[in-house]
């Protein structure tokens, strides 16, 4: 009976085993990964059943049968379908959307451009064929009669494809194949020669030919070579997959726009989010000698995508973690690297990967947070907080139709003001995105709906007014007194910036009878209680140019806060603020609050830049202040600003401190 038994498993591990290899041959897998699965197909018919090893083994090969490995979309590149895509699901980030249609017009040129062949050989009887035979299939065709000639060719044009003569004077076809592979890898070379030897050929074979004809030969096989030829370097990538960093604020439409890109591209979309992750095996996976193991979220996400090129976004880079499991920001590195991705290795899988096709795209709030040599490898691209008038036309054109249909109200919509949205965003939201704005209009939408059906209309549109949002959502939580609110003593406007975008703060100076002592409260950093202090010793050293008696410190203190103490604040960009504060107490003169300043100061009175100045320039805007105080070399960057951001706002520059004094105090 025990004989019995054992036949019945070995009948029931062959079929199982035999489904697997129709599965095997019906998967289209690399040759590569094929020799790989055969050995473990060996080593599986050679145990039982019932070994805790086989199940493992059945899994693994279960696992690579599945995953993509020549499957991938095509890329769509009409650039004027991908521009109508990215504007019909986001208004604004003009310099983001720019940079997609590069990608697409860099691909579409490359895709287009002809095939470029180079012959050289020294009968002329052979080029002439050779030459009209194959320009008849649009290829664009140069022919030379000898080796010195071919490498000034080389020199100043890049071939896909070289047909070149064994024997030549002075310069061979050897030479050529061996120069060809270290300047230009990736161009085929195809011998030819009337002279044909074993060890020609095998000789030609070891330096990296493509293939090796015999003369004569039929202008047929030689139009088939070229084009295996041509096949093969198309596979190689020498377009690497890009990796782009969107960096900004919450709310920006980071995320959201990756997604509209992948629809744009018509490529496949997945998402891993970092956040708080530690392990390095979430990344690379775990060995297969590990009970459970599992591969990484990269090669996870491709086979759910069932693409090789899929569009990947890896949400939230700056908030990953590490710990003793390892440092997953190193092990992203062979991800995002466009010279190592073509072989990315999972540890479970232990077979190399192309991840090369793919496009990553990184999200974080700041940048400066991704490590070094992880933020080498991605073009960041800059997203800032929007203004009022992109987030009223926002509002209109997406929020609230969105939140229309999501409330139930399509038959009988209301109907939202123009000054209505902008009462929202001025007076129930701050911040540089959008989220907290689209909650509000759900919120509005809600108390609608509510009143609906408590009073059962059905037919009568409701009129969103100004006075309307305010009876719905209550009195407003923020409000914008800087630009109405007096001239103080000692009480200075200053621009700062915050992960969620750029922010308006207030430094107070006060003096009172002490001990020389600099009080410095607010929840200040070390950089910032470091600019505190320059910013005294600049004004005790030219205390007599501002009218400032010289021992206005002897027998007094100092105070020096910044409201909003919970909030931790930290940088250099607060320096120039504080000097204004403490000159305006000591001189008497009021400071302007309607006027916003930022810089570092230095101990000789310069004024250095500082970075954040859009956002700065959106917080001044959305504080109604009338104008800014920037540092001259910041001008550049001012600059490059969209008109609309800067409209309605004073911009002046300066890296001197006494005309900063001249313009902002008044008596």
């Amino acid at each position: 009976m025990k004989f019995f038994k054992k036949s019945e498993d070995n009948e029931e591990q062959d079929t199982v085993l035999a489904e697997l290899h129709e599965k095997i041959k019906l998967a289209h897998i690399p040759p590569h990964v094929e020799k790989i699965i055969s050995k473990e197909l060996n080593m599986l018919r050679k145990m039982g059943s019932t070994v805790a090893e086989y199940t493992i083994g059945l899994t693994y090969i279960n696992y690579i049968i599945t995953l993509p490995w020549n499957k991938r979309t095509e890329d769509n590149l009409d650039i004027e379908r991908a521009e109508r895509i990215l504007d019909e699901d986001h208004y604004g980030l003009h310099r983001i959307k720019e940079r997609i249609l590069e990608y697409l017009a860099v691909k579409n040129l490359k895709m287009n451009r002809k095939t470029r062949i180079l012959i050289v050989d020294d009968e002329e009887i052979v080029r002439k064929n050779l030459t009209h035979y194959l320009s008849k299939d649009n290829y664009v065709v140069v022919s030379v009669s000898n080796g010195v000639e071919a490498l000034k060719k080389m020199e100043s044009l890049e071939f896909d494809v070289i047909l070149t003569d064994l024997k030549m004077d002075h310069i061979d076809g050897i030479e050529i194949l061996k120069r060809t592979k270290v300047k230009h890898p990736y161009t085929e070379v195809v011998m030819i020669t009337g002279y044909a030897t074993i060890d020609s050929a095998v000789e030609s074979m070891k330096h990296g030919a493509f293939h090796y004809l015999t003369k004569p030969f039929k202008l047929e096989n030689v139009k088939t070579v070229v084009r295996q030829a041509i096949e093969k370097k198309n596979l190689r990538k020498e377009t690497k997959g890009s990796v782009l960093c969107f960096s900004g604020p919450p709310g920006t439409g980071k995320t959201s726009l990756g997604k509209s890109i992948a629809r744009a591209l018509g490529r496949k979309f997945s998402r891993i989010s970092l956040g708080g992750i530690k392990d390095e095996a979430e990344i690379r996976g775990h060995r297969r000698t590990y009970a459970g193991a599992m591969p990484g979220r990269i090669i996870e996400e491709i086979r759910r995508a069932e693409s090789s090129n899929p569009l990947i976004i890896l949400d939230e880079l700056d908030k990953l973690g590490h710990d003793a499991k390892g440092d997953p920001a190193a092990a992203l590195l062979e991800v995002l690297d466009p010279e190592q991705n073509a072989q990315f290795i999972d540890h479970y899988l232990d077979i190399p990967f192309d991840l090369s096709e793919g496009l990553f795209i990184i999200t974080a709030n700041v940048a400066d947070n991704i490590p070094d040599a992880l933020r080498d490898r991605m073009e960041v691209i800059e997203f800032s907080g929007y203004t009022e008038e992109e987030k009223a036309k926002i509002a209109a054109n997406f929020l609230v139709p969105r939140q229309i249909r999501e409330t139930g109200l399509i038959d009988s919509p209301p109907v939202f003001t123009e000054e209505a949205n902008y009462k929202i965003i001025q007076e129930y939201t701050h911040e540089a995105g959008i989220r907290n704005l689209n909650r509000e209009i759900a919120a509005l939408c809600r108390k609608i709906a509510k009143d609906y059906f408590k009073e059962h209309r059905d037919t009568e549109a409701v009129i969103i007014t100004p006075d309307r949002v305010e009876k719905l959502l209550g009195p407003g939580k923020y409000h914008f007194e800087v630009a109405e609110d007096k001239d103080r003593l000692g009480v200075t406007t200053g621009l700062v910036w915050t992960e969620v975008g750029g922010e308006i703060i207030f430094i107070e100076a006060a003096r009172m009878i002490g001990r020389q002592q600099l009080i410095l409260t607010g929840s200040l950093g070390d950089v910032m209680r470091e600019s505190a202090q320059t910013a005294l010793s600049y004004i005790r050293s030219n205390a007599l140019a501002f009218g400032i008696p010289e021992d206005f410190f002897e027998k007094h203190d100092i105070h020096i806060h910044v409201p909003a103490g919970a909030i931790p604040k930290d940088g250099p960009s607060a320096g120039v603020t504080i000097a204004l504060s403490l000159i305006s107490l000591l001189t008497g003169k009021y400071a302007r609050q309607d006027i916003a300043v930022t810089g570092e100061l230095t101990l000789s009175g310069r004024i250095l830049p500082v970075g954040g100045i859009k956002e700065k320039i959106l917080a001044a805007k959305r504080a109604r202040i009338k104008a800014v105080i920037l540092p001259l070399k910041n001008k550049i960057e001012v600059d490059s600003i969209q008109e609309e951001i800067k409209k309605g706002l004073i911009i002046i520059f300066t890296d001197k401190m006494d005309e900063v004094v001249d313009m902002v105090l008044v008596k």
